[in-house]
């Protein structure tokens, strides 16, 4: 049976958005924590909630962007240019990657769980709780 490799990339933080029009205000930030570069080409993420088998794929990383040992990315759910999605948050030592979702995919709350994929398989997987600091649920921001 073949393996998935152990890849260093982990949520560091997920943040819900203010409202449901502030797109730009949504965002997940993943961390390479590896020794290598990843490239998030081809990836997903996908969305369910704790307890459940279903998911769903909010979209593929395409052209994608690729993540250097040590560094950090800020995914944003909106559109930069969509004066209704909001201001974009500032880029300090974070960059921001859009992914230009149609809607906030963590309205759901506490429980939601995402899971970045490539080809099918999980690469990272993380628990939104809105009340931790970091948005992550104690424990759940690990690698698979």
């Amino acid at each position: 049976m073949y393996a998935a490799p152990a890849m260093a990339i982990r949520f560091v933080e997920i943040k819900a958005a203010d409202t449901a029009e502030a797109l730009n205000s949504e965002w997940v930030i993943l961390e390479n924590a590896g020794k290598s570069p990843f490239n998030t080409r081809g990836c997903g993420m996908t969305v369910g909630r704790r307890g459940s088998a279903k998911k769903s794929l909010l979209g593929i990383i395409d052209p994608g962007f690729v993540l250097q040992p040590g560094e950090k990315i800020r995914m944003c759910t909106g559109n930069p240019a969509t004066q209704a999605h909001g201001a974009p948050p500032p880029e300090d030592a974070v960059k921001n990657y859009f992914l230009f979702l149609p809607r906030t995919y963590l309205d759901k709350g506490p429980g939601t769980i995402l899971t970045l994929v490539l080809r099918g398989l999980p690469v990272s997987k993380a628990e939104f709780d809105p009340a931790q600091p970091a948005g992550l649920a104690p424990g759940a921001a690990k690698k698979d």
